[in-house]
């Protein structure tokens, strides 16, 4: 096998090599908003996971810019809570449209053609186009500091308020989201998305 020793790489190296080896990774498309200026922010994020299901609970990491908090980990931290989106095809320009860098007083959804929608348990609106939303608030926030001290990421664990699914991918017979109906988009390395382009079952071990 071809071997590296991490401490010996560049950052852009480890991003590079985290980011083409843990694959497929889920995006959140999160929408917050900012509590002075009430602008709604939108923004996707690929370090995103489910922590628990106990209390419905899933990480989202959002890594700072040159020690600069991010306005979607800003807005979280100051309203508690936001909107996670899932993506599929029919999303999926406008969301990589919204990844551009925007200051904290605009906001990403005002150059789209997106509708929203109010939510349920929070006050922050949510994307009516997306085919999942989760309703999310702050359960735990965990600076994450490099060897020298610095903070190098934000590590939020958010709890899930409330589910919403378009009727084409539920079954509620049997409570069941399709995973092919859904077809959601994943995030590889760079530039590239992938779909499931098919599925298989195999038992665990009793």
């Amino acid at each position: 096998m071809i071997f590296y020793s991490a401490k010996e790489l560049t950052t852009k190296q480890n991003y590079k090599f985290l980011t083409g080896s843990v694959i497929p990774r889920p995006i959140a498309w999160i929408t917050t908003i900012n509590q002075e200026t009430k602008v709604v922010n939108a923004a996707p994020f690929s370090y995103f996971n489910v922590v628990a299901k106990e209390i419905p609970l899933v990480s989202l990491s959002i890594n700072r810019n040159k020690g600069k908090m991010k306005d979607t980990a800003h807005n979280l931290l100051q309203q508690n809570e936001g909107v996670i989106h899932l993506v599929n095809d029919d999303v999926l320009a406008v969301m990589n449209q919204s990844a551009a860098s925007l200051s904290a007083d605009q906001s990403e959804l005002k150059q789209t053609d997106l509708v929203t929608v109010d939510s349920k348990e929070v006050a922050v609106p949510a994307i009516q186009e997306a085919p999942i939303r989760f309703e999310v608030r702050l359960h735990q926030y965990i600076p994450i500091i490099d060897h020298e001290e610095n903070i190098i990421s934000d590590l939020f664990i958010l709890e899930v308020l409330n589910y919403h699914f378009q009727d084409a991918l539920f079954d509620q017979e049997n409570e069941y989201i399709e995973p092919l109906a859904f077809d959601p988009l994943a995030r590889l390395a760079g530039n590239t998305y992938s779909h499931i382009a098919q599925t298989l079952e195999l038992e665990r071990p009793k």
